[in-house]
């Protein structure tokens, strides 16, 4: 078994394509409309699309999984959140862990991203 994918449910996939690729640098492999396939293995789907599937409502900022991304330059990458035309929340500033600065983020449908500098 190979796990090939990790798939997010977003409200606004347009505003989601363009948070992971001005910010993370992810560019979209396959774009389905309210599915679409980024760089890196990251799915996003539409809120509405999920849930006609599960039948189940999405809670927004379950705080129960966060995606991990690694910055070699560090200094680039903060100032990039600085200066983003998008509101960046944090879930906590950045503190140096273990000699490596780390922070943590929420993107636009309150999942948790943490960046963490190699």
């Amino acid at each position: 078994m190979k796990l090939k994918n990790i798939l997010i449910v977003v409200n606004d996939i347009e505003l989601s394509k363009k948070f992971y690729k001005n910010l993370f640098g992810l560019h979209v492999v396959m774009d389905m409309g309210e599915n679409v396939i980024l760089t890196e293995g990251l799915v996003l789907q539409e809120r509405k699309l999920w849930e006609s599937f599960t039948g189940k409502s999405v809670t927004p900022g379950g705080h129960d999984a966060e995606l991990y991304f690694e910055e070699n330059n560090m200094n680039i990458f903060l100032e990039k959140l600085q200066s983003s035309d998008f509101k960046i929340s944090y879930v906590n500033p950045v503190e140096d862990v273990h000699g490596q600065r780390v922070v943590r983020l929420y993107d636009p449908d309150m999942h948790v991203i943490e960046v963490k500098e190699v």
